[in-house]
């Protein structure tokens, strides 16, 4: 490097650190929130792919499940839990062709802005099973659900600090008791 260059760079003014993103609000925090809340469900369930949790996830992270309580202390319980049961489904495991899928309620989510620390997500979701057994795709249940995503400013984007999982059911019977088979 020529001396000019150097004496140029010693003299520059600091280039300023770049300033933490701003969280997105309106329809913009509403397509961040389902995003992650799709990444978060295809790890979980389909994809059985728990090593792309870490990265969706605070490291405090925490579920809490009507049906056991605190189901996970922190991030790396959570992993560690969906790491056991995606094994249990690999070829020789004792669920061996078992699948699971969440889907959604459509019109059940509500992304609620909470000031610019993060977001509270709410909606409803059912869950189907695939076994080797009955190999279709059969509706097991519904439940709700509340996740606290936090927004991290230096990394902009959100990560998941909290889930409540709760209202869980089985399946509803159809037709429902009391319906007239003779109605269309």
């Amino acid at each position: 490097m020529s001396f000019a260059l150097f004496l140029a760079a010693a003299l520059a003014p600091p280039v300023p650190p770049s300033a933490p993103a701003p969280m997105p609000t309106g329809d913009a925090l509403t397509a961040a929130i389902a995003e992650n809340d799709a990444r978060l469900f295809w790890a979980a369930f389909e994809g059985c792919t728990p090593q792309a949790l870490p990265d969706l996830l605070t490291p405090d992270y925490r579920m809490i499940h009507d049906r056991g309580g605190l189901s996970a202390k922190d991030r790396a319980d959570m992993v560690a839990g969906f790491e056991r049961q995606c094994a249990r489904r690999r070829p020789g495991g004792e669920d061996e062709g078992y699948r699971n899928r969440r889907q959604l309620v459509p019109g059940s989510r509500i992304v609620r802005p909470m000031g610019d620390w993060g977001a509270l997500e709410e909606g409803a979701h059912l869950f189907f099973e695939w076994t080797p057994r009955a190999p279709r795709w059969t509706l097991v249940g519904g439940a709700k659900y509340m996740n606290v995503w936090q927004w991290m400013p230096a990394e902009g984007r959100f990560r998941l600090s909290e889930s409540l999982s709760y209202d869980h059911a089985p399946a509803a019977p159809y037709p429902p008791p009391g319906a007239d088979a003779a109605t269309p």
